[in-house]
C-alpha cells in the first residue's frame, strides 16, 4: 500500500455542531471519548477539495483532484498507556472513482462514492453532497468576521487549536473490523470564520440518533491553498472498530 501522499488542500470546510457528550460517546468506537470543548463533544462535516494528491515522490503533474467529505467526531484516544487527540470519522465520501476503487486497497481509507456539487466565488460557498443513506447534506457558507457568540469555543483561535491538536483521523477499514488511521501534516496552519447561512445533515438531522435538544450548530471554519501531506496507517492496528 502505499504509506504517503502530498499535494494542496484547495479548500476545506469545517462545518461542526455541539452534541451532548453522552450521545455523541454512543457513535465512538471503544477505546474513544469525545473530546469536549466547553463542556460539550464536537462533531461535524469536513468538506475539502483536494488538488495535485499523488504518491510522495511523483511528479505534481501527475496529481489528482477530487471533492471529498468525512463525517466526523473530535475524539481522545487511549493507547497503551499514552492518549491523544484525534478525529473518528464515521463515513468518508469522494467524487473521485480513483479514490473510492483504490480505497481501501492500494491506500487504506475507504471512500464511498458520492456526487458533490459546489458553487462559490469570493464571498459564499455553496456545497450538496449527494450520497446512499443518511449522509446526504447541503451546506451554504459566507465570510464572516468572528465566530457566532453562541460557540462551544469562545474564540476562533481556541477553536483552530481545538482542530490543529488532532491530527490523526481513523476511520472503519472495508471489513468493519479494525480502523485505519492517517495524519495530516500541513506546511501552515490558518482557519477563518464563516457565517452559516444554509445547514442541512441527514445524519445530524436525524433525532433517532441525536435527541431532540441533544445537538445545535455551532459554526463553520474554512482553510484555503494549504500544501499538505498525508501519513497512512499510523497505529491502525491498535483500534478496534465498534
Amino acid at each position: 500500500m502505499i504509506g504517503r501522499a502530498r499535494g494542496t488542500i484547495a479548500r476545506r470546510i469545517l462545518l461542526n455542531y455541539r452534541i451532548d457528550p453522552v450521545v455523541a460517546a454512543a457513535h465512538l468506537p471503544p477505546g474513544f471519548t469525545p473530546k469536549l470543548a466547553n463542556g460539550y463533544a464536537i462533531g461535524g462535516i469536513c468538506l475539502i477539495r483536494l488538488e495535485h494528491v499523488r504518491p510522495l515522490g511523483a511528479p505534481r503533474a501527475l496529481g489528482i483532484a477530487s471533492e471529498n467529505a468525512a463525517h466526523r467526531y473530535a475524539a481522545f484516544r487511549m493507547d497503551r498507556g499514552a492518549g491523544e487527540d484525534c478525529v473518528y470519522i464515521a463515513r468518508r465520501h469522494s467524487s473521485s472513482r480513483l479514490n473510492t476503487t483504490l480505497g481501501g486497497r492500494l491506500v487504506p481509507t475507504v471512500h464511498h462514492p458520492a456526487h458533490i456539487s459546489v458553487s462559490e466565488d469570493d464571498e459564499v460557498i455553496d456545497l450538496a453532497l449527494s450520497a446512499e443513506g443518511e449522509w446526504a447534506a447541503r451546506v451554504r457558507v459566507r465570510r464572516a468576521m468572528d465566530l457566532p457568540r453562541s460557540s462551544a469555543f469562545g474564540s476562533l483561535e481556541g477553536a483552530s487549536e481545538y482542530f490543529r491538536s488532532a491530527a490523526v483521523g481513523y476511520s472503519p477499514r472495508r471489513d468493519g473490523t479494525r480502523l485505519d488511521a492517517l495524519r495530516l501534516e500541513t506546511a501552515r496552519w490558518e482557519v477563518r470564520p464563516l457565517l452559516v447561512e444554509i445547514a442541512e445533515s441527514r445524519y445530524f438531522g436525524d433525532r433517532t440518533l441525536f435527541p431532540e435538544g441533544s445537538i445545535e450548530l455551532d459554526c463553520a471554519l474554512l482553510m484555503k491553498n494549504v500544501d499538505h501531506e498525508w501519513r497512512f496507517g499510523e497505529r491502525a492496528s491498535t483500534a478496534a472498530a465498534a
